[in-house]
């Protein structure tokens, strides 16, 4: 386990694969911490040096008092890399994760050289939607989302296996502040206008039963990035690089090879 230590905030990394490869830097999602990445990384293709880290709120990482907004997320991700000596890195974000990819690549092309965007959209629900939900575990904690929570994340034969409880825990074990800082920054961010100036080489990534960010939503994301490409994989919802690891780093790993990453 190790810490940046970034003044404001302290996040936890960790680094895998070849220190003095080709840096991937994964981002998380809202109520997951870097474990979420595990089988994935285990797939990458040698000469790759796999970075993954807890944002703010979330993880080991330290939890400042919210709200956050997406600028500040952005920021610490800015600076971990610059504190890791990252640069021409392909960031990988799923959800909030993605966000964090859009708004990164608008800011320092000089350390993102392409980003895949899973799971994710240039905007996520409506500040309505996302108030509720703040109310709902002021109110009630974080469990009180837990089952419909995990509905949008995995389909019916991954809930109804032991290891979806890996995931539920995961989620209520979430710090209440850090969670509810995020759904903060979520609902005031729309990156249309930002993602529809990107230039760099872009995968899209979706799940076929995603409840969170629909593959139509996505697509209509991946389709604001000129030369983009879309992967739908089928029989997963939110989080495919959990229930469909294989297929998510086969199509990982061929975009690092297409753009001469790996």
């Amino acid at each position: 386990m190790k810490i940046a230590d970034l003044g404001d905030v302290a996040l936890h990394y960790r680094e895998d694969g070849d220190p003095d490869g080709a840096p991937v830097v994964f981002s998380n999602s809202l109520g997951c911490d870097l474990r979420l990445w595990d089988d994935v990384v285990a797939l990458l293709p040698d000469g790759v040096r796999a970075i993954r880290y807890d944002k703010r709120g979330h993880g080991l990482s330290s939890c400042p008092d919210g709200p956050y907004s997406m600028g500040a997320l952005v920021r610490d991700a800015e600076r971990l890399l610059e504190f890791l000596g990252v640069a021409d890195c392909v960031f990988v974000g799923l959800s909030i994760g993605g966000m964090i990819a859009q708004g990164l690549a608008a800011k320092r092309l000089d350390l993102v050289r392409a980003m895949v965007i899973s799971n994710t959209a240039a905007k996520i629900g409506t500040r309505e939607i996302w108030a509720d939900r703040i109310d709902a575990v002021r109110a009630g904690g974080i469990a009180a989302l837990t089952e419909g929570t995990m509905e949008r994340w995995f389909t019916r034969p991954f809930r109804e296996s032991p290891d979806c409880a890996l995931w539920r825990n995961m989620l209520t074990r979430q710090p209440v502040e850090g969670y509810l800082g995020c759904c903060a920054a979520i609902s005031g961010t729309d990156f249309y206008t930002t993602t529809a100036g990107l230039t760099l080489p872009t995968l899209a990534i979706a799940g076929s039963e995603d409840g969170s960010t629909p593959p139509d939503l996505v697509r209509e994301t991946a389709a604001l990035v000129k030369g983009s490409t879309f992967h739908l994989i089928r029989g997963a919802g939110h989080l495919p690089c959990v229930e469909k690891p294989g297929d998510y780093a086969e199509i990982l790993n061929r975009f690092l090879k297409d753009i001469g990453h790996a």
